[in-house]
């Protein structure tokens, strides 16, 4: 059997492991393992596993994986993100329409803290569909609406989508976090004019909140500053220069921990359990990329990557031909893998093809991330709607992926213009990191 052969069956096997619902890491081990061991030997196999395990745990870079999620959890198990999400509310809940838009906006702020999109949706899904069930919003758009919003996480800075990304490519974390602030953005607002077009079609599907006065207005405002506050020093000091992601997280962690202890909502128990969410994801996040490292060599030993660079060369594309290509398969596997599997897969094989046709790294990052992002709300998979329908179980399903299509197409509208403009995510790493 040649080394390609082995190769295409190694990941024959993978994808059948991830469809049976192995762990993500533990069937990239499997694979990489027994690949390497039949293309160079197991002693080969079993120094690079210890090899790897020692380099990428030792490395400095990955310290913003554990604080940004501790600053996630300590801002969702206190209350601060609810407090974003009466900021907006206040502002804009009274408008038709305006407590889905609310639930956009929150979880774009929550986003700006947890890094995590499933975070997000969890927790915005707790705050807000009571809320718009109260005020008889429809569910498909209410859900929808959470499920979406929630998938801004893994875009807005800080992100361990960019996070992975940046370690699995060698690429700098605070370019990517820089490169994902404006489509950020971007897919924040026109997810705000999807919710608009929807209430203006049917106007039955998002009715009205109260109003509130211009003191409730601001009492809602200075309630949200502290943890506004928090985003502006975390993700300012990166793009000022003040600090580097690691510092940032740090940074983020201990005065997110400190506005709490101060405001005397953060407890031991509180303390210990954020703790522990964040040392059980962090594990999660960390034998993923060990897992990465040990199959990446297999996937070199066997070819495919220059295999799959030769044949999309002898296609006679351009650069953005190609780039169209590599993410129509992306919105392909987001539709049966999840995100971080889509990475580790894929990146050894797509990242040398762009780089070799001059696609500028972090473009080509912020386009992937947004495609993976497509794949939080695209069926079967759907782990974001799967979140929202277990905080909402009454709602069927097929309600919930019927709620996401408007968003979806926003999403997809966004890759589009990014391909068309690509300063949208380069104008800030190339303007503030020289």
């Amino acid at each position: 059997m040649t080394d390609t052969a082995t190769g295409l069956l190694g990941i024959a096997a993978l994808l059948i492991l991830l469809m049976l619902r192995i762990p993500v890491a533990l069937a990239m081990f499997l694979v990489g393992f027994i690949g390497i061991s039949a293309l160079n030997g197991m002693s080969s196999a079993f120094n690079l596993m210890a090899s790897e395990s020692f380099t990428l745990a030792s490395s400095p870079e990955l310290v913003v994986i554990p604080l940004f999620i501790l600053m996630g959890n300590v801002t969702a198990a206190t209350g601060m993100s609810r407090q974003l999400y009466d900021a907006a509310y206040a502002m804009i809940g009274s408008i038709k329409g305006g407590l889905a838009s609310a639930t956009i906006i929150g979880c774009g702020g929550f986003a700006a803290l947890s890094g995590s999109s499933v975070a997000s949706a969890l927790t915005m899904g707790q705050v807000a569909l009571d809320q718009m069930d109260r005020f008889k919003y429809s569910q498909r758009l209410s859900t929808g609406a959470v499920a979406a919003g929630g998938t801004l996480g893994i875009l807005i800075p800080p992100s361990t989508g960019f996070v992975i990304y940046a370690i699995l490519t060698e690429q700098s974390i605070g370019r990517l976090f820089l490169a994902g602030i404006l489509p950020g953005i971007l897919l924040l607002t026109l997810f705000v004019l999807a919710i608009t077009l929807i209430c203006v079609i049917r106007p039955e599907f998002g009715p009205p909140g109260p109003r509130t006065s211009l003191p409730e207005k601001t009492r809602a405002f200075l309630n949200a500053t502290p943890i506004l506050g928090v985003i502006a020093l975390t993700i300012g000091g990166i793009y000022g220069g003040y600090f580097s992601p690691v510092e940032a997280s740090a940074v983020g962690a201990g005065a997110v921990t400190l506005i709490s202890l101060i405001r005397r909502t953060l407890t031991l128990k509180i303390f210990i359990e954020a703790l522990r969410g964040s040392v059980v994801t962090t594990a999660t996040v960390m034998l993923i990329l060990i897992a990465a490292h040990i199959i990446n060599p297999f996937l070199a030993l066997s070819h495919i990557p220059t295999a799959v660079g030769e044949f999309i060369g002898g296609l006679g594309l351009g650069p953005i031909a190609v780039l169209s290509v590599i993410l129509l398969i992306y919105l392909i596997l987001g539709t049966f893998l999840e995100g971080f599997a889509m990475l580790v897969l894929t990146l050894p094989i797509f990242f040398p093809i762009v780089t070799d046709m001059g696609i500028d790294p972090i473009w080509f990052g912020v386009l992937v991330v947004l495609s993976l992002e497509m794949g939080l709300i695209s069926p079967p998979v759907g782990l974001n709607v799967f979140i929202v329908k277990s905080v909402a179980p009454k709602v069927p399903l097929s309600e919930i992926f019927l709620g996401v299509i408007p968003f979806w197409i926003m999403m997809l509208v966004t890759i589009v213009i990014l391909i068309i403009f690509p300063q949208i995510a380069l104008m800030l790493p190339n303007a503030m990191i020289n």
